[in-house]
């Protein structure tokens, strides 16, 4: 006989663990976590920057940002285990040209209690010694941000998951939602099906493919990412927090002990990919570039020693917001994916969102607004570009 669970999640990154542990959390009896990889956050959130900043220019992101700040500061308490969360402070250099906008989004963010200001040149020049500040109008600061540990975030949420009886299924590859009519009732694995009262469907880059399954289209792309890791003398200058530069369109985070992710943000070309069969290595060129831009930045890069590097996925929406919640229409269904190289450090407090509108069949017009109903409405969010929010 075919088990029943009033929830299940498929996709056991950072999108779904959560979501499934706030599912039990808020109540729920019975919910299953899918995955088929070996084991939670083995997909794109394993090799997530896990950056933690505030910085977007709609309140649903920042109240979701700010949110899974307090999750990252108090995470061991919350969940019994620590995620990593580093508070190390970040630091975005704009150019003149930007200032006024990030200005506009501060000066809304400090409304929702965001500490954040824009350092001008006086003081910059201080609290950022290592940055070279050519070109540079002003810097973003959120002394409260910094980075986490992406698998270490994860196995935490899954650990309080199992603490609470929720289980967890892993070399679990879901195939196909099964659906009657205007209702999703189960989802089929390799060799059993299992009913559900709701589904989840938190399979980031391969989201797209479980939702064609029941006949529902979705905008979404799948890209290569890729990221390096480079290790500085310690004597050498450098940001123990995260860094950006919307100048270079780079970033550069800390990993401790004179190591640095460094990577490319947006604006950047993005590649389209088969998210089951993509190199996974670095490009030659990508190397020289992400380096060329950090360094231009962060001079104290020079000669550096390049550690490892690989490739990863994005998946991305029209307008670089996730899509969260139900669609209009179905019923059993909603979604959490298209974290669009932004998704790790909102998804706890996404998630929490998520499972009350699951468990109380609402959520208020602001939150509504992140489902996927939005494409077909028109409804496109703007702002700064890319996952800048």
């Amino acid at each position: 006989m075919a088990e029943t669970f009033d929830a299940v999640v498929v996709g056991a990154g950072i999108s779904g663990t959560a979501t499934a542990y706030h599912l039990k959390k808020g109540g729920m009896k019975r919910v299953l976590l899918l995955d088929r990889e070996a084991g939670v956050a083995n997909g794109p959130t394993r090799d997530s920057a896990a950056v933690v900043r505030m910085h977007y220019s709609e309140p649903v992101l920042v109240r979701a940002a700010l949110d899974s700040r307090e999750m990252f500061r108090n995470m061991k308490t919350m969940l019994g285990k620590d995620g990593g969360f580093k508070e190390r402070g970040w630091f975005l250099a704009l150019p003149p040209g930007m200032v006024p906008a990030a200005q506009r989004n501060i000066d809304m963010q400090r409304t929702l209690g965001l500490d954040a200001r824009i350092l001008p040149k006086s003081e910059f020049a201080q609290m950022t010694p290592w940055m070279n500040p050519e070109g540079v109008g002003g810097v973003v600061y959120e002394p409260g941000s910094g980075y986490a540990d992406p698998v270490q975030t994860t196995e935490a949420f899954a650990h309080a998951l199992q603490q609470l009886g929720g289980e967890i299924r892993t070399r679990a590859a879901c195939r196909t939602l099964i659906r009657h009519g205007d209702r999703v009732v189960a989802v089929e694995l390799d060799d059993e099906t299992i009913h559900a009262g709701t589904v989840v469907n938190a399979a980031g880059p391969w989201s797209k493919y479980l939702a064609a399954t029941i006949g529902l289209d979705m905008e979404l792309r799948a890209v290569r990412e890729q990221d390096a890791i480079w290790e500085v003398p310690k004597s050498r200058p450098m940001p123990a927090c995260s860094f950006s530069t919307a100048i270079e369109a780079a970033y550069c985070r800390a990993l401790g002990d004179g190591r640095f992710i460094l990577g490319l943000g947006y604006p950047k070309e993005y590649h389209d990919v088969d998210p089951y069969n993509y190199k996974r290595t670095m490009d030659d060129d990508f190397r020289m570039v992400a380096f060329d831009k950090n360094v231009k930045r962060l001079p104290n890069l020079q000669g550096a020693k390049l550690l490892s590097s690989y490739a990863s996925l994005y998946d991305i929406t029209p307008d670089f917001y996730p899509y969260v919640g139900p669609r209009e229409g179905i019923s059993g269904y909603a979604e959490f994916c298209g974290g669009s190289g932004h998704g790790f450090k909102i998804a706890p407090g996404l998630s929490q969102k998520l499972a009350r509108w699951i468990l109380d069949g609402r959520t208020d017009k602001e939150f509504a607004g992140l489902s996927y109903d939005r494409i077909a409405k028109g409804k496109r969010y703007g702002g700064l570009g890319g996952n800048r929010g």
